[in-house]
């Protein structure tokens, strides 16, 4: 029977949930058992695919096509495998679902209410995306106390009876202020978390305890003796230098051991994490530096600034260095700057590298187009993700080929140059308001051509063994299996796409006279061929991609490109 690790969160959101939960399911791995994460979000949105990066963080992106809430991503980052959009559970879909099914007739005429029907939909959904694994860690979006979450939470405490109290256990992660004006660690707010939890009928079997500093004994003992909580289960996990520090931290305090108690179980295989510490280390401490800018639009809210809209970019470039043995140093640059002061570009001088991020939409696209031209003159390291490949080629077109206002139809309906537009077949759906079949979501199949330096950082890594597997099971999936299309390269590569937009096959020709490399392409069955990697010979590194590699990249396992990117840094 499948375990539970139920993580809530308790004073304030962004607390660390995510991280936290990823951090015990790679505990749990490591010591031999089958892992997996589930997300649980309040909203109504039926899924993060329409909410703005500003509003709530990146948009992740599953190899089955789901577009989820970022913490997926930690999940896939510390597990090392590929979670389901099925693993990403909200509100708008349990909803959604139920009264689809009361339209079809299927509770045969009986009053469809909030108890039974949404707890038991919110339960088949969690056991669904469980099955087969040892350890199902859900993670419940939000505060205790939150009107939205009182469905969840009454379904977890509702498993408690249905799997038996051995198999299911709550962590509460909660934070504890220092008011500035008294300097003093307050336990109040964590004791307000946990009445309010209680009033759910759950008490936590462990608190895990955020703050700026360790928790002294004067407050660990308050907490424990208001939960009514065992000696030892009040786990302190101060701010640390990376995320990546806290699965190390927690085993400090033999979590895995006490965590495996609960259920009555013992460790598999003796943890190992020396190659995961040694990446840490790299990370944190390592006395060579590089500085790579990543030039996007998403960056400021407010009078605040939003990194957690390219969190995975960022991720990708440490794991990149952290291989290396490199300290990778992100600059970020709202691109909107080098549209207001077109002088500002000459700021990246500065800088070993630069990154242009997905994006959609005219905001700030002049600026990372004068960033990217900066990058190809001035023999910068360039890597573009998806909308920045797509700019490159704009770029690349206008400032070499000649082709004085070219774009993208995104910006410029009426360009005389579209070298990036809707393809036909999709522009037919759009006629029918079928938008989102013009999207390609999901994992699709690249071929790489020989020779180029693509290929080479793909052969260099182990991807290309790992895509074949791959491939394998895309190809016994008739629901999946389009995204293979047709296969006409040796090497092939499976990376995940969130995009409407393509490099317009007309112009190709034409790019390429002019010395722009298209390294790998996507076949449709219709014979389309849609170009997933750009490069520049005779340029330290002058890559970009159609795709997002960065969804691919794990601490242990960089992603190839952003390796190479490093590299090239270097």
């Amino acid at each position: 029977m499948t375990k539970f690790v139920v993580v809530v969160g308790g004073v304030i959101s962004g607390v660390g949930k995510g991280v936290t939960s990823s951090s015990i399911a790679k505990i749990l791995k490591e010591c031999g058992y089958s892992v997996t994460a589930i997300k649980i979000d309040p909203y109504i949105n039926y899924d993060a695919g329409t909410l703005r990066p500003t509003e709530h963080g990146e948009v992740w992106v599953t190899d089955d096509g789901g577009e989820i809430d970022q913490d997926l991503g930690n999940y896939e980052r510390f597990l090392d495998i590929d979670i389901p959009k099925k693993n990403n559970l909200t509100t708008g879909q349990i909803y959604k679902t139920v009264i689809d099914k009361e339209r079809a007739g299927e509770y045969l005429g009986n009053t469809v209410q909030f108890i039974p029907h949404i707890p038991e939909e919110i339960k088949k959904r969690i056991l669904e995306a469980a099955k087969g694994y040892d350890f199902g860690i859900i993670e419940i979006g939000g505060t205790v106390g939150d009107y939205e979450n009182i469905p969840y939470l009454f379904a977890t405490k509702s498993m408690e009876r249905d799997l038996g109290k051995q198999n299911i256990v709550h962590v509460l992660i909660t934070y504890l202020p220092i008011p500035g004006n008294i300097e003093e660690m307050k336990t109040k707010p964590t004791q307000q978390a946990i009445r309010l939890l209680s009033e759910m009928g759950i008490l936590p079997d462990f608190i895990i305890c955020r703050a700026k500093v360790p928790l002294d004994d004067v407050r660990k003992k308050k907490i424990e003796v208001y939960a009514n909580i065992r000696s030892g289960h009040v786990i302190s996990e101060p701010d640390i230098d990376t995320i990546y520090r806290i699965p190390l931290d927690l085993e400090k305090e033999s979590f895995s051991t006490k965590l495996l108690n609960e259920f009555g179980m013992k460790p598999l295989k003796k943890p190992n994490f020396s190659k995961w510490e040694k990446s840490v280390e790299a990370i944190t401490k390592s006395k060579d530096e590089i500085n790579i800018a990543i030039v996007g639009k998403y960056v400021d809210i407010g009078e605040f600034s939003l990194t957690d809209s390219y969190i995975s970019v960022s991720h990708a470039l440490i794991h990149a260095g952290a291989a290396i043995n490199k300290r990778v140093k992100i600059t970020w640059v709202d691109s909107k700057k080098f549209e207001k002061d077109s002088k500002a570009v000459n700021e990246l001088k500065n800088v070993d590298g630069i990154v242009i991020p997905g994006g959609f939409g005219s905001s700030g696209v002049e600026g990372k187009i004068k960033a990217i031209k900066f990058a190809r003159e001035n023999r910068v390291p360039f890597l573009g993700l998806c909308y920045g490949l797509q700019l490159a080629v704009v770029e690349f077109a206008r400032n070499v080929c000649d082709m004085k206002d070219a774009n993208t139809t995104e910006v410029n309906p009426k360009t005389g140059f579209p070298v990036i537009d809707i393809i036909e077949s999709q522009k037919e759906l759009m006629k029918k308001h079928e938008y989102g079949g013009t999207m390609r979501l999901g994992a699709y199949a690249a071929n790489l051509k020989e020779g180029t330096k693509v290929l080479q950082l793909y052969k260099d890594s182990k991807r290309l063994e790992k895509d074949q597997a791959r491939l394998e099971e895309l190809r016994a999936d008739k629901g999946q299996g389009f995204r293979l299309g047709k296969i006409t390269e040796k090497n092939v590569v499976l990376e995940r796409h969130r995009h409407r937009y393509e490099v317009n096959p007309k112009f190709v020709p034409q790019l390429e006279k002019c010395g722009l490399r298209f390294s790998g392409y996507h076949e449709r069955f219709d014979n389309t061929k849609l170009m997933e990697f750009i490069e520049l010979e005779g340029h330290p590194y002058f890559v970009a991609t159609q795709s997002h590699p960065e969804f691919k990249s794990r601490l242990e396992d960089p992603a190839p490109l952003f390796l190479g990117l490093v590299k090239a840094c270097k």
